[in-house]
């Protein structure tokens, strides 16, 4: 059991997460916020729900996300606090994952999202026939680099995560392990393919941010359910 310092110390750590979480989902509510054109296939037709995008929420998307998408990992930096005193190199590894995770998904990743949508939409307004050819090009120098790095450290993060939990190297009951990003993207996906509306389409562009908060709101409910109910079992 934690002092009362450390407790309250990873407490809010987690709600940090979750606020940030919070800001994060808007930003990516505002890029996926539109209706795809049925009539157009493959990529033009996943780039379509952005031709209406307006610079204003190009803008607020990005910086909600580099702010949101950043600052959640800070809370992330609880969920090492629970698995270090029971294994110091599960930890390391979700660490270094949160580390690589902070630095790249927001300005390597959501960031140059953002920058690419921007293109496709002027090139869209003033040279259509070159578009597509135009925004696969910089996706591919300025995105694409990114994602493959963030890939590397979301995996290292996400499978620490998985494995302390099912080791029980966390205070939390093994079954927990279902609050965990992929769960919480799984059931946007999901929600994204009920059909062709704004809402869906939102959800389904946040699903990162969604499993996030899936993460944090279900490690806080447990914590204080689990607490009354098992006598405090739960030392955070």
């Amino acid at each position: 059991m934690e002092s009362k310092p450390a407790q309250k110390g990873i407490t809010g750590l987690l709600i940090v997460g979750l606020i940030a979480g919070i800001v994060a989902l808007f930003g990516d509510l505002l890029l996926g916020w539109g209706i795809y054109d049925p009539a157009l296939e493959g990529l033009e037709r996943k780039l379509s729900i952005y031709s209406d995008i307006s610079e204003t929420r190009i803008f607020w998307s990005a910086f909600c996300g580099l702010i949101g998408i950043t600052v959640e990992e800070i809370g992330c930096l609880a969920i090492y606090r629970l698995i270090e005193p029971n294994s110091k190199k599960t930890a390391r590894f979700f660490l270094t994952g949160t580390l690589g995770y902070m630095i790249f998904a927001g300005g390597a990743v959501h960031v140059p999202c953002l920058a690419t949508v921007f293109v496709n939409r002027y090139m869209m307004q003033n040279d259509p026939e070159n578009a597509l050819s135009l925004t696969i090009k910089f996706g591919t120098y300025f995105l694409l680099p990114g994602i493959v790095i963030f890939l590397v450290f979301f995996i290292l993060q996400i499978g620490a995560y998985i494995y302390a939990f099912i080791k029980g190297y966390t205070p939390y009951p093994k079954w927990c392990v279902i609050f965990c990003v992929p769960v919480g993207m799984i059931i946007s996906m999901l929600i994204g393919k009920i059909g062709n509306y704004n809402i869906t389409n939102a959800i389904r562009c946040a699903w990162i941010s969604i499993g996030n908060l899936f993460m944090f709101l279900g490690l806080l409910i447990i914590k204080n359910n689990y607490q009354m109910e098992k006598h405090k079992r739960i030392g955070i």
